[in-house]
């Protein structure tokens, strides 16, 4: 997404904790309550906000007031909002998740990573079909982070918050064993009207099982300024419809069960995204490049003629 990677970068570091099973049970809707506030129940939608339940007989409550960042325990997000969510919904949506004094720092850190020249053009992991251009498929510009570069000490906050997130999810992801994860992707769409277009983060089973996105724009108006993240889940005449709002942190299914594309941005427009990896998978794929490296070297050399046959 964009926010998305063509493809993932290298594995970095991860607590050796796997991740085990849970399905969408019927209690789970109940587990979720108030806090689920991203509603998946009604028409598919144009451009605007994550759609908010309305109140009304048989509703779910309106969510409670954002308590700071910083008294919210992380494992309690985890078990009692981020996993009921992803394993009812498939897509999760948290605010105020850093704060405003580290979120205000991330935002910072980026700026200086676009004002030094750090980005580059963002890349498609797939051929792009024949007579389009990249920058017609995906406009974003694209930095990747581990979070202990100089002046990028808060995006290493940020990636370290994400990872016990995810963390304590153990047991709650679908029957994912997360071990590991990529680098920090930081994007920006300079606000020239380019977007990026339909897609799914992991078409190709490449292990990648877990997409979060943190958004970083200020007083962003999706009706002035566009940009928002579409998201078209599997099986649902629905579309979640997200704003890149300041301070928001989106995670869903990284496979074809998310279709979604970026809209248009007329600002700049910036997110740092995370993908986890399922280990079976992410062994399976890196078996599968091996035997296909292989068996390339191993092929005869092709035989160059310059006359009919």
């Amino acid at each position: 997404m964009a926010e998305e990677a063509a493809g993932p970068s290298e594995l970095v570091g991860w607590p050796r904790r796997a991740m085990g099973r849970e399905s969408c049970r019927a209690g789970s809707r109940g587990a979720v309550g108030g806090l689920l506030w991203l509603a998946l129940s009604g028409p598919a939608e144009g451009e605007g906000a994550a759609k908010r339940p309305r109140a009304g007989p048989g509703s779910e409550p309106a969510a409670p007031p954002e308590e700071p960042a910083e008294r919210v325990p992380v494992s309690r997000l985890a078990r009692d909002y981020v996993a009921p969510c992803l394993a009812c919904y498939g897509i999760c949506v948290k605010d105020g998740f850093l704060g405003e004094a580290l979120g205000a720092r991330v935002l910072g850190e980026v700026g200086g990573l676009h004002r030094g020249g750090k980005f580059r053009a963002g890349q498609l992991a797939s051929p792009r079909p024949s007579g389009s251009s990249s920058s017609s498929i995906r406009g974003d510009q694209i930095a990747w982070v581990e979070g202990r570069e100089p002046g990028c000490q808060a995006i290493g906050a940020l990636v370290a918050r994400v990872d016990q997130l995810v963390l304590h999810c153990a047991g709650r992801l679908g029957g994912y064993h997360v071990t590991g994860r990529t680098k920090a992707m930081v994007a920006c769409y300079p606000g020239n009207g380019m977007g990026y277009v339909r897609h799914v983060d992991n078409p190709s089973g490449d292990g990648r099982c877990v997409t979060c996105i943190y958004y970083l724009n200020r007083h962003w108006d999706s009706k002035v300024h566009g940009g928002i993240l579409q998201i078209y889940p599997e099986g649902r005449q629905v579309v979640a419809n997200i704003e890149p709002i300041f301070d928001r942190l989106l995670l869903f299914w990284s496979d074809r069960r998310n279709p979604h594309e970026v809209k248009p941005a007329y600002a700049t427009r910036y997110a740092i995204t995370v993908w986890y990896f399922d280990a079976k998978e992410r062994a399976e794929a890196k078996g599968r490049h091996r035997l296909a490296a292989a068996q390339k070297d191993e092929a005869p050399p092709a035989t160059q003629t310059n006359s009919p046959t």
